[in-house]
């Protein structure tokens, strides 16, 4: 279908030649209704605002709100609305209308769509990226500002749990000065993501913020300050930063919003959020705290693949942490596996699914071609990065993994689970001998996260190789602290599938004191 065309129910819409039919026969519409027809079918299922449509109507002209009622009206008798037959135009209280079709299979809007897949209401968590507004002089920067917000429309679209409004509709406030909270009520979503853009001389500035649009406070502010050489690149830079961001920060947000709300709640989505923080630690004690929490997610929807692939990180840290138990590794690949089946579209999901595999079922194929899946769904998801980085690591796949590692950390500096993108370099790093870069690496690790062992122990190795033999061995204790399990051969059994990068570690681990067995 082009386009252009928009087919629902027995009509079809030709929004170029503004033509509509019925079973092939022309359906007389007045051009008032007919304008708000193609600016709802723009939309693509999203809610339009009755000043967006007001605006687009009647550009640069004063008319009373009920001449938009008197229209829709009109055109609902059009399409032979009545109470016994489909409504395909639908008045959504507050915030204006919405063109969807009562019989799915024939008109399935992005919203829609993502709202089937997902266990959780769209609104609870939506985003609207709103034009960037043009503070220089040059008229030429309000097309490069429009490109990039389109870009990171795109790029955020391709979070599977993030429903993210059509630009269509976000692109109706151009040019207007509107409250944040007004915003958020006229599209129904929960954060509003605004900039803007000035250009002096040869360079751009330009400032990014993340807005809870039902309080109006900012969650996440950054600014980019660039050359201005090549345009295009700049603003594929600017968007992939910004879509690598954002990810975190809206799940921290969501996550402080979870803790609000009443301890009763059982909303799987929220289950999910409240495990997470537990699930990324890779330790079994924080992981014995997740599970309960993500199988409660899994009886409410046991598809969910959002669930399935911490679950799967949180028995494979304890099948390597707490006893090498056989049963937590087969758990570990039996969640990593429903996390496949149920996420196909979710980078994360397949991003940690592709790292358990690596990892605890040792299929190093088939776990290269999720991280593949997933950095093609979004190659910029800071995490699926990581988890690829730190497994291909230990594969002994260095080049590869330094530059995936790299690439996290630049997406989302302030990540807090760098740390498994620094511990990647750490290896590769010690793997290539250059053990400053590797000790350099894991500092910044115990930085990120100073409860997670096996920094410390990365950074041992590469201090014997240094010969800081002393300081070694204090983070060899620090290691044997944060994990008390941890030893040579147990560890062997969890990483040391390639022996050309395990044999080093395990050489300079013996001199630094962890124990063997």
């Amino acid at each position: 279908m082009a386009d252009d065309e928009l087919r629902f129910g027995p009509f079809r819409l030709d929004t170029t030649k503004r033509t509509l039919e019925r079973d092939g026969r022309p359906v007389r519409l007045g051009s008032r209704a007919l304008d708000i027809l193609c600016a709802l079918a723009a939309a693509r299922g999203d809610v339009v605002s009755k000043d967006a449509l007001m605006a687009k109507v009647w550009p640069g002209q004063i008319v009373e709100e009920n001449a938009i009622q008197v229209q829709v009206s009109a055109l609902r008798k059009a399409l032979d609305e009545d109470r016994t037959g489909p409504d395909y135009i639908v008045t959504v209280p507050g915030r204006g209308y919405r063109l969807i079709d009562r019989a799915p299979s024939r008109l399935a809007s992005d919203r829609e769509g993502k709202a089937a897949r997902d266990p959780a209401r769209p609104e609870d968590r939506s985003l609207a990226v709103l034009p960037f507004q043009n503070l220089s002089s040059d008229p030429e920067q309000e097309y490069f500002a429009d490109g990039m917000v389109e870009d990171i429309i795109a790029g955020l679209s391709r979070i599977s749990w993030l429903p993210v409004i059509a630009r269509n509709s976000s692109f109706a406030y151009k040019g207007k000065t509107i409250d944040v909270k007004q915003i958020g009520r006229d599209l129904g979503v929960r954060y509003v993501l605004e900039g803007s853009v000035r250009k002096t001389g040869d360079r751009i500035r330009i400032t990014v913020q993340l807005i809870d649009a039902e309080t109006g406070v900012h969650l996440w502010v950054e600014r980019y300050d660039r050359q201005l050489d090549d345009v295009f690149a700049l603003q594929d830079e600017i968007a992939m930063s910004v879509v690598g961001a954002i990810e975190p920060n809206l799940r921290k947000a969501e996550l402080e919003r979870i803790k609000r709300k009443r301890p009763d709640s059982l909303d799987a989505y929220d289950l999910v959020l409240q495990a997470l923080p537990y699930a990324y630690s890779h330790m079994p004690d924080k992981a014995a705290i997740a599970i309960p929490l993500l199988e409660k997610a899994l009886v409410l929807e046991p598809g969910y693949a959002a669930a399935h692939a911490p679950l799967a990180l949180c028995y494979h840290a304890r099948y390597g942490r707490a006893g090498l138990h056989e049963e937590d590794r087969a758990a570990a690949i039996r969640h990593a596996h429903a996390a496949i089946s149920g996420g196909g579209d979710d980078a994360i999901a397949l991003g940690i699914a592709g790292f358990v595999i690596a990892m605890d079922e040792r299929d190093h194929r088939t776990a290269q071609e999720l991280f593949e899946r997933a950095l093609t769904l979004s190659n910029s998801n800071a995490l699926s990065l990581s988890c690829s980085a730190l497994a291909l690591s230990w594969m002994g796949k260095t080049a590869i993994a330094i530059e995936r590692a790299q690439r996290a950390l630049r997406l989302s500096p302030f990540d807090p689970l760098n740390y498994l993108a620094y511990n990647a370099l750490a290896i590769s790093y010690f793997h290539l001998k250059n053990y400053e870069q590797a000790r350099d690496a894991a500092r910044r690790s115990i930085k990120s996260n100073p409860q997670f062992g096996m920094s410390h122990a990365f950074l041992a190795a590469a201090l014997v190789r240094l010969g800081c033999l002393e300081e070694a061995k204090a983070e060899a204790r620090q290691t044997v602290s944060a994990d008390p399990n941890f030893s040579i051969g147990r560890f062997s059994v969890a990483a040391g599938f390639e022996p050309s990068v395990f044999a080093p570690f395990a050489e300079a681990w013996h001199e630094a004191g962890i124990p063997s067995v």
